[in-house]
């Protein structure tokens, strides 16, 4: 019966007992290695935080190889950088899993019932909004609808209307108070 091959990553069996990756080989290979290895998760959508993270787990996963099976490895290196493709992997696998746990099914949903009371309340309420905003002065309605209507800045507004941003500030505190006053919603 012949020994079992070693992988491509490993140090051949030899009579002379191949030497083990010392804590100071580590360090340096940790120095080395430690920046490309941010890169190379950071390159794969990696956040900075868990790209430091998932370095530090590669190299400890080196480490724990090292202390299981001491010496079998030929090239630390290459081994670490195989640890971080498959840290990928595994991290991938995860975020598919959790998205396939995550998603709900369409027909799965209870629809909401159909509530009149409350479409009616809502139309209510919408009818007192509109007549509130009509109500607003005209340059207080031009500068509320400019924001909530058309998305503007204030900033935007006030270029627009000649108007300092302090100016839009105020008018649209006012606009709020009164459409409040008027109608009663928050």
């Amino acid at each position: 019966m012949t020994a079992p091959r070693p992988s491509r990553f490993e140090r051949p069996a030899a009579a002379d007992a191949p030497r083990a990756v010392d804590g100071v080989e580590l360090e340096l290979l940790y120095r080395n290695e430690k920046h490309a290895l941010v890169r190379f998760f950071t390159r794969y959508r990696a956040s900075r935080e868990d790209a430091h993270d998932l370095a530090q787990e590669a190299f400890l996963r080196l480490h724990r190889t090292e202390l299981e099976t001491p010496g079998r490895l030929l090239r630390p290196a290459a081994y670490l950088r195989r640890i971080a493709r498959n840290l990928l992997l595994d991290r991938s696998k995860a975020g598919r899993r959790h998205h396939a746990d995550a998603h709900v099914s369409a027909d799965d949903v209870p629809l909401a019932a159909f509530d009149e009371d409350r479409r009616l309340e809502a139309r209510d309420s919408l009818a007192r909004l509109e007549a509130a905003i009509r109500r607003l002065k005209p340059k207080t309605r031009e500068v509320f609808l400019a924001h909530h209507l058309e998305g503007l800045t204030y900033a935007d507004i006030a270029a627009r209307t000649g108007m300092s941003v302090s100016g839009v500030e105020k008018q649209m505190g006012r606009a709020f108070d009164e459409i409040h006053r008027l109608t009663g919603l928050p």
